[in-house]
């Protein structure tokens, strides 16, 4: 039993998995910001467009 704790508190394959799935969920908030402000200029550009058709 002590050996299966002693494996168990060596194990480092739990922690990997939360630093990759950290690593991923920062590089998706970074491209929604990046993405949310792209969106906002090509609004206003598309909006700019529109009024000079009309």
């Amino acid at each position: 039993m002590k050996n299966l704790f002693a494996r168990f508190a060596k194990d480092e394959s739990g922690a990997t998995a939360i630093e990759y799935g950290l690593i991923a969920a920062l590089i998706a908030v970074v491209c929604i910001a990046i993405w949310g402000s792209i969106g906002t200029s090509l609004n206003t550009k598309f909006s700019a467009v529109n009024t000079a058709l009309k």
